[in-house]
């Protein structure tokens, strides 16, 4: 997040957190997302680890104990060793300048026995949680096993909370309940792009097919005021509209819905942007000669592979006059260098505006986040979400069980636990 526009950090009203708690000698079960990349026997992208400080700070600060549970990969309810959580110690005891203690475990009397004898400063952190069935399943029994070992439980993995699993959903029911620091930054952030944004609005969608943005398009156009549609996604949209791609990247099958979407937008008054200029080559590698031709005019030997100048100046004008920005897949093949200039120089002008305090500027998604940090602008936005699948369900208007129970449980439960 950027000094010069931050997001606004306002306690959310439906979800408690850990202001509405006293911490003091208390075990906090905090649910984080550890899924990390790791290669070589490390962690190559430490983003994750790094956001889950602040919660653990305040913790310790507060006096608690905190309990780190996560998931790792995808076990599917069964020890995998690669998998185990004991690999990431390492990294954790250097990023959180703290004493790791973990436990093979994630219930039961091996955690029990190491909350007796852990150190107030050492931070505890459990076995995978999805090495048991009683996760995924969402499965009650599970989760009160779980809770046996805390007092109070704090979730700070938005990104997990897509899943009605035990360490999100069921477990909810059985303990005092809140959302941790990076929980509650995330659904500020969000709440500010789209729930009640400062308008105009205007959102960049990009990736390679309609098929994984269709229900994102659709909510959309109704919150919306202006759209771009890039990447190999917009080659459907110009199809849609009886023009020719030539060799492009295309979904025949999805060329009714993309006319669909353009012409609800035209009754909810979203401003769809679509390339009018592209940049063609008949193969996608750095050594490619690149042409530019008018959306209308593409070669039938040639494959577009990025937007043109003048689309990425009609999408420039736009950003002057919107307030809000979001963000979610890159403009053309940004991998091959010379087919990244759209998805760079709109990058950098966003990068710009919200350095100005002209723009609030929200972005997600693994490609997108690739795509910014080779842009070298990773930290000139004001928020980038790491959410992944729920940052986008949450984008398409769908509920999210982890927050659902959490807000559903605040509104019931005492603000006070002593």
């Amino acid at each position: 997040m950027t000094d010069q526009n931050p997001i606004a950090k306002k306690s959310r009203t439906v979800w408690n957190t850990l202001d509405n708690f006293n911490l003091t000698g208390k075990q906090i079960l905090t649910r984080v997302d550890l899924n990390v990349p790791f290669k070589n026997n490390e962690v190559s992208d430490t983003t994750r680890i790094k956001r889950i400080i602040p919660t653990v700070n305040e913790i310790q600060r507060a006096g608690g104990q905190a309990i780190l549970l996560s998931h790792f990969g995808r076990p599917n309810g069964k020890f995998v060793s690669e998998l185990s959580l004991r690999s990431l110690v390492p990294s954790l005891e250097t990023l959180l300048s703290q004493q790791i203690v973990y436990v093979a475990d994630c219930r039961g009397p091996a955690v029990k026995a190491a909350l007796k004898s852990i150190k107030n400063d050492a931070i505890l952190l459990l076995e995978n949680v999805r090495f048991y069935k009683g996760e995924e399943s969402n499965s009650s029994t599970f989760a009160s096993e779980i809770a046996e070992i805390a007092d109070i439980f704090c979730n700070d993995a938005f990104s997990c909370s897509h899943r009605a699993h035990a360490s999100t959903t069921a477990i909810v029911e059985l303990l005092p309940s809140c959302i941790g620091r990076l929980m509650e930054e995330e659904l500020c952030a969000l709440n500010a792009s789209l729930t009640s944004p400062k308008r105009p609005l205007i959102a960049i969608v990009g990736g390679a097919k309609v098929s994984t943005k269709i229900n994102l398009l659709l909510n959309l156009i109704n919150l919306c005021d202006y759209l771009v549609i890039g990447g190999g996604m917009a080659n459907t949209f110009l199809a849609a509209q009886g023009i020719s791609v030539g060799q492009s990247i295309i979904q025949n099958n999805l060329l009714k819905t993309a006319s669909l979407i353009l012409e609800k937008a035209e009754g909810t008054g979203c401003q769809i942007i679509l390339p009018s200029d592209i940049s063609v080559a008949t193969e996608l590698s750095e050594h490619a000669k690149t042409t530019i031709f008018s959306a209308q005019n593409c070669p039938d030997s040639g494959m577009i592979l990025d937007l043109g100048p003048n689309t990425i100046s009609q999408i420039t004008t736009t950003l002057q006059v919107a307030q809000t920005l979001i963000w979610n897949g890159p403009l053309g093949a940004f991998e091959v260098n010379q087919f990244a200039t759209a998805t760079t120089a709109i990058a950098h002008e966003i990068a710009k505006l919200t350095r100005a305090n002209k723009l609030l500027s929200i972005a997600g998604g693994g490609d997108t986040i690739a795509a910014l940090r080779a842009a070298n602008v990773i930290n000139r936005f004001s928020y980038i979400s790491t959410a992944g699948g729920a940052f986008l369900e949450w984008m398409e208007g769908k509920p999210l069980p982890g927050l659902h129970a959490l807000k559903k449980h605040s509104q019931s439960q005492n603000k006070d636990i002593n």
